[in-house]
């Protein structure tokens, strides 16, 4: 099993969150991409922990499930692991090595690199490029993660009659998403270092792109659930009903004052701590715009209020904005699931590497 992958058939782009399992497929005809079919199954609250799967049948039911909902026949699928559970290394070998050679000196040296017995993980590698200081040396890009982070994923697909053919790393996702989105805004986007702060239910990422490259990742647990749960506390609702509520409204004319806005202002302030830590951590210049992506991306006017406190251009990620959508695709269901689509996007987009 590849995680880079080779050139292939169509591969769904499957992303397993806390909150959901997001299933992709697009095709491409010329330069433009189509998406064919797409649909998100929700997960009860203890499925997933912390990005790390609790319960593998209860996702194999989901994933069944958003396979059957997208009608898509493609058997192939492309999953990811989150940026915590990896580790990857930028190294440096002889430009000269074929790849068996190269595969043969990584496993000899891999014990420097990686913190694991070698049986127990997962590692890959891909060739980044020649070395800016050594034209006979390539940059390799190693990475390592524990193999019950893949395995459980794989697990998970298999019993839902899927074969994982790609496990991809989310920030990689991101990043390739991210390419999606320069026909969004491109004098803004284009050649900057531009913060993707991706808000999902029980965690947020912010991912730092420059020249179309990830340099910095940064996990967090705060996202919509604390939203949910204050609506659930507060007007007596499930879990489940407070979730729908939410989407839907339906609440009394109190929400948006008394629940909604602190938890507008406590997701501002957690992406200006996020944006700090990396300005402050890092050699690197400012950051030239924010993208929000994830479900709480969805909450109407809230790039605008982003933009207005950290005093930075900001959009809502929307991968399609370019895209065909074929016969039985909700244009209105597609663009309010945008957002929390990326990864998905980034994931399926391997079926044109």
């Amino acid at each position: 099993m590849s995680w880079f992958g080779n050139k292939q058939t169509p591969v769904l782009g499957i992303d397993i969150s806390t909150a959901a399992v997001k299933l992709l497929e697009l095709s491409k005809a010329g330069s433009r991409y189509r998406v064919e079919s797409y649909s998100v199954a929700p997960l009860p609250q203890d499925a997933v922990i912390d990005k790390n799967i609790a319960k593998v049948d209860v996702i194999a039911t989901a994933v069944k499930k958003a396979l059957k909902q997208s009608g898509s026949k493609v058997k192939d699928a492309c999953v990811a692991v989150a940026g915590s559970s990896v580790m990857t290394k930028i190294i440096t070998m002889p430009a000269s090595l074929t790849d068996d050679d190269m595969v043969e000196q990584i496993m000899m040296e891999a014990d420097q690199y990686v913190p694991y017995a070698l049986d127990e993980v997962n590692l890959d590698f891909e060739v980044q490029g020649k070395n800016e200081k050594n034209p006979e040396m390539v940059d390799v890009l190693l990475a390592a993660s524990r193999r019950e982070n893949v395995d459980d994923r794989v697990e998970a697909l298999d019993k839902a009659g899927l074969k994982a053919k790609i496990v991809d790393v989310e920030a990689f996702a991101m990043e390739n998403a991210f390419t999606l989105l320069l026909g969004q805004s491109p004098d803004i986007l284009e050649n900057r270092t531009i913060a993707i702060a991706d808000i999902g239910a029980t965690m947020s990422t912010l991912n730092v792109i420059h020249d179309g490259r990830t340099i910095y990742t940064r996990e967090q647990g705060f996202g919509g659930r604390q939203l949910t749960e204050e609506i659930q506390r507060r007007y007596g609702l499930s879990y489940d009903e407070a979730g729908l509520a939410k989407r839907h409204g339906g609440l009394p004319d109190n929400y948006a004052a008394d629940v909604l806005e602190p938890f507008k202002k406590a997701m501002i302030q957690q992406i200006a701590r996020s944006l700090q830590f990396f300005v402050s951590s890092s050699a690197h210049r400012a950051i030239d715009g924010v993208i929000l992506a994830g479900g709480c991306a969805s909450i109407p006017g809230i790039e605008k209020q982003v933009e207005n406190n950290i005093g930075l251009p900001t959009f809502v990620a929307n991968p399609f904005i370019n895209m065909a959508l074929s016969g039985g695709i909700r244009p209105q269901n597609l663009s309010s699931d945008a957002p929390a689509m990326m990864i998905a996007c980034g994931l399926a987009l391997r079926s044109f590497d």
